[in-house]
């Protein structure tokens, strides 16, 4: 008899992520177990018109976090999705390389630097409950010298095909730097333009001599920690704020707003923060949200307490400021792609192009009106129509046409975007514009900053929201002095990989840095006079209205 033919074996079915109803899958991505850090599949999927993300480590089980609060914003920002040239002379050579484990830059990566972030020490004056970088916590201290600073903006100034242009320095503190100045003054003979300090602000407050000096040594900006507007929301610095804004209305120097913003902490003073960067323009460029990073082992119950998404910040901002500003006034970062294109199309060669994922960051202008009022720049300028005839512009040249005719006709039709009884007066938005495309000027743009304060959201990751998609096109980085130049969300949320594996390995132990400055780590630590800068004629008057008088 024949043989009994056996039983062909079934091909395993690939277990799906989605299987609750009323769910709608989005789009697949690989994330990280956050106990292991293995690679593993993820999905985004809409549920309750959100967007979350589910994935499943074989060892660990199944996670799943709130990625956007909103669906809605989340598909209006889809439609900007916008991919750069990467880099050309990445500093990783592999063949094939795995995100985010061969971060530095690599092959993959989708977006050049346009932030660069130089971590000039560990130590700090305060000790934050929340922080988990400072000297005396990390049992080291982290300083890198001035010859591998130079060395990392000499890396950073040589990629391609566009080298960055600005770079943040940052900590630790960075003012604790006795050399500080001298690292600015480096900064700027390496051909940056834009130089960034970011601080507590502590020192600036008190000390306008330094204040005078660290602008002239070339910061444009301090980068100004800032969580809300009382001291329990902001401990850091709230009785420093005035000193600071005094000083640096003084000195000329701008300031950005930075609130790390918490669900349930300081979430309901968001429109309060806008208002009074609103109130002090004159110094504010900006406030730049940032919805907390869930960094550490933390229960889904705790996670849920304190998650806060973009989409959620821009809520509470709509609601806390009387509709003055709304969803709508939002755009994702690389909204911005038709008009690097045009600039392009113009120049015949690479520009900075701010290709980050679209989930990374939503943001906004707001101008001051004849009343006082908050008026979005959306609210005068047909944003889509205008980028839309920017994509225009750029196809023709590309397809042959005289740049000099492309710019005449620039010039004639832009203001048909633009609403002139409903833009600031006395502000020519599209001489602004016509001179930043066609003439390369950009300091016309620094007007425009002056005139307005920048609203912007910046989400950075954490283990549980982890997208490698996103990984893949940051475009906030920090340099390192092994060469490598690591992406933000790989720098912070896999320390052990990066920034804790190399700065401990170049670190010196405490006690040691002790015995050779011949200081004491403590020394640094700032002590607050709390009554005396409260009495202050300065402090009463900067929080004037925002703060309900002592009883």
């Amino acid at each position: 008899m024949p043989g009994r033919r056996k039983k062909a074996k079934m091909p395993k079915r690939e277990e799906k992520m989605v299987w609750e109803v009323g769910e709608t899958h989005i789009r697949n991505t690989a994330s990280l177990c956050p106990k292991c850090l293995k690679t593993i599949p993820a999905e985004i999927f809409e549920r309750d018109r959100k967007i979350w993300i589910r994935k499943k480590c074989k060892k660990h089980g199944k996670f799943e976090d709130l990625y956007w609060g909103s669906s809605e914003m989340y598909k209006k920002a889809e439609r900007f999705a916008h991919d750069g040239r990467g880099v050309w002379n990445p500093n990783v050579k592999k063949q094939n390389p795995e995100c985010p484990k061969d971060c530095g830059l690599c092959r993959l990566h989708k977006s050049h630097t346009a932030l660069a972030n130089i971590a000039l020490t560990t130590r700090c004056d305060l000790r934050c409950w929340y922080c988990f970088f400072y000297a005396e916590r990390l049992g080291y201290v982290y300083e890198p010298g001035l010859g591998q600073i130079r060395q990392m903006l000499y890396t950073l100034k040589n990629e391609r095909p566009v080298p960055c242009n600005a770079v943040q320095l940052t900590g630790g503190e960075p003012t604790l730097r006795p050399d500080l100045i001298e690292i600015i003054r480096v900064c700027k003979e390496e051909g940056f333009d834009h130089v960034q300090l970011n601080t507590n602000g502590i020192r600036i407050s008190k000390d306008l001599e330094f204040t005078q000096k660290i602008r002239e040594a070339g910061v444009n900006t301090l980068y100004l920690s800032f969580d809300g507007l009382t001291p329990k929301t902001n401990p850091k610095n709230h009785w420093e704020i005035p000193g600071v804004f005094e000083n640096c209305r003084k000195t000329g120097l701008g300031v950005v707003l930075v609130p790390t913003v918490i669900n349930g902490v300081n979430d309901h003073e968001l429109g309060d923060i806008i208002k009074f960067g609103f109130k002090n323009i004159d110094v504010v460029r900006s406030v730049n949200f940032q919805p907390v990073s869930l960094v550490g082992m933390m229960p889904q119950k705790e996670r849920e307490k304190h998650r806060i998404t973009i989409p959620d910040v821009i809520e509470r901002l709509w609601e806390q400021t009387n509709g003055q500003i709304e969803p709508e006034d939002f755009y994702p970062v690389p909204t911005l792609a038709n008009l690097t294109r045009l600039v392009e199309a113009m120049t015949g060669k690479p520009e900075y192009d701010l290709s980050s994922h679209f989930a990374c960051g939503m943001a906004t202008y707001v101008f001051r009106n004849e009343q006082g009022r908050m008026v979005p720049v959306t609210r005068f300028i047909d944003v889509e129509g205008l980028l839309e005839y920017f994509k225009e512009k750029a196809e023709e040249i590309e397809g042959g046409k005289s740049k000099y005719i492309a710019s005449l006709g620039l010039l004639r039709n832009i203001g048909r975007f633009i609403d002139k009884e409903k833009s600031p007066k006395g502000f020519g938005v599209g001489r602004i514009l016509y001179n930043a495309i066609v003439k390369h000027n950009y300091n016309a743009l620094g007007k425009f900053h002056e005139k307005s304060l920048f609203i912007g959201m910046m989400h950075f990751m954490d283990l549980y929201n982890y997208d490698i998609e996103r990984v893949k096109r940051c475009c906030i980085h920090y340099a390192m002095t092994d060469g490598r130049i690591i992406p933000f969300c790989a720098f912070n949320v896999i320390p052990q990989w990066y920034r804790d594996k190399t700065q401990k390995q170049q670190g010196i132990p405490i006690k040691t840095w002790e015995r050779e400055t011949k200081r004491q780590i403590q020394d640094d630590l700032y002590k607050r006079k709390i009554k005396e800068l409260e009495s202050s004629a300065l402090y009463k008057k900067t929080y004037r209205g925002f703060l309900k008088p002592k009883r």
